[in-house]
């Protein structure tokens, strides 16, 4: 049973109640993120996550790391583009545990020098890893080149200079700009009693004021760009999206669909042919990645050097079939890819976990409780002619728009980026 309630100071408080499981999912999502820093402090906000765990004015480091064991479930954080997020599982008993604990690390952490130090270290080796693995690096080139200059083009974690460049007076800065009552959803799901788990929340965070208006932010604008960067590894890895929609946009269920279809299974269009039928590759899918303010449906994987012009090539041919309708969606692909989503909605939502983040999601970018039944026959209900009206009118106008990254061994040797130009331009 879902339940809401907003308490005086503008927190809104969500439950879901599930009597049949003994425990319980928490999270207190806070509405800010990368999307909320400055060019010059990327990063803060990933770093903040990370500190609010190395001590508070009534705890250090090691008794909280000692209090997120003892509950016996899971208790941590993560940023995301959109938001940030606090959560833990554990068994019903120790709701107002973990409310205490996570009340007292957002309302009195202290964010001590030598922990900064440190998490500033941890950060700046999470960086360079990363530069050491060819397909996050595919995919961060595609992001700082489809939104150049915009937050959702920044790295979450920062960059290596940014981040050794950060204070404490920033973290606190960003943390009393950002962590206020009116961004911040606490939302539970399992065997949790509302009109309990309110009080509990109104003890643990009463004291948090304050308000902050919302900014609206602009939609990236876009153009054709291929981007390449020559890395001395075996194969070649590329990324190659174009926008969509954003993740509360109407057509969204469309979208889905189609990713299915394009590149969301085994027996979706780019596996069959690419890899089953002409064996040119290894890893390849799509993925329909949204935002508040936009969205991409992307196409990823990876290939030996000498087969990328061909591979990229026959990507291209297939988006211009789908996308088209050369090529249209027939009955059973139709069939197949609602199925497919349905059931993995169904079954995700069989985990107090999943149940829990849908509903802090939910209230972030719709306002509202959508149930399993309307999602489903939102599904259910997709029809071919609507396809074929987002394909023609939307994404395949959106195409001559693409973003390509490529990154592997001397790239000029083995792509024209002319002819990839020409293909992505003509769409006819």
């Amino acid at each position: 049973m879902y339940q809401k309630t907003i308490l005086e100071n503008g927190i809104r408080v969500i439950t879901e109640q599930m009597d049949i499981f003994s425990s319980v999912s928490i999270c207190v999502l806070i509405e800010t993120g990368p999307r909320d820093e400055p060019i010059e402090k990327c990063g803060v906000a990933h770093l903040s996550e990370h500190l609010m765990f190395q001590g508070t004015s009534n705890r250090n480091a090691l008794q909280i790391a000692r209090l997120m064991d003892g509950a016996g479930g899971y208790m941590g954080g993560f940023t995301s583009r959109d938001y940030t997020c606090y959560s833990a599982t554990v068994l019903s008993d120790y709701t107002t545990y973990v409310l205490d604990l996570f009340g007292d690390i957002l309302l009195n952490s202290i964010f001590p020098n030598e922990s900064l130090a440190k998490e500033k270290e941890s950060v700046v080796c999470e960086i360079e890893a990363a530069r050491d693995q060819p397909d996050i690096r595919t995919a961060n080139l595609f992001r700082a080149t489809r939104w150049a200059n915009h937050s959702l083009g920044y790295p979450i974690v920062g960059y290596s200079n940014t981040v050794s460049n950060l204070t404490r007076h920033d973290i606190i800065y960003f943390v009393h700009q950002n962590y206020l009552p009116n961004k911040i959803i606490v939302a539970a799901s399992g065997n949790i009693n509302h009109k309990n788990f309110v009080t509990q929340v109104g003890d643990a965070f009463w004291r948090m004021l304050g308000e902050k208006t919302s900014i609206a932010y602009s939609m990236p604008n876009t153009e054709l760009k291929i981007v390449t960067e020559s890395l001395p590894v075996s194969q070649a890895y590329f990324s190659l999206g174009i926008r969509a929609c954003q993740y509360a946009n109407t057509n969204r269920y469309l979208v889905h669909v189609i990713n299915k279809i394009l590149g969301g299974g085994i027996s979706s269009r780019l596996f069959r042919k690419i890899r089953e039928e002409q064996g040119l590759v290894y890893n390849i899918s799509s993925e329909y990645m949204a935002y508040l303010e936009d969205g991409v449906l992307i196409v990823e994987g990876s290939t030996i050097p000498e087969y990328l012009q061909t591979v990229l090539e026959q990507i291209i041919l297939e988006l211009k079939n789908l996308f088209s309708c050369d090529e249209p969606i027939d009955d059973e692909e139709l069939l197949i890819a609602k199925t497919h989503l349905k059931g993995q909605h169904i079954i995700a939502g069989e985990n107090v976990d999943t149940r829990m983040s849908r509903l802090a999601t939910q209230e972030l970018y719709f306002h509202r409780y959508i149930d399993t039944k309307e999602i489903t026959t939102a599904i259910e209900t997709i029809e071919g002619e609507a396809l074929k009206d987002l394909l023609q009118t939307n994404l395949y106008q959106n195409l001559s728009k693409a973003t390509l990254s490529i990154v592997g061994p001397t790239i000029d040797k083995y792509v024209s980026i002319d002819k990839i130009t020409k293909l992505l331009e003509k769409n006819n």
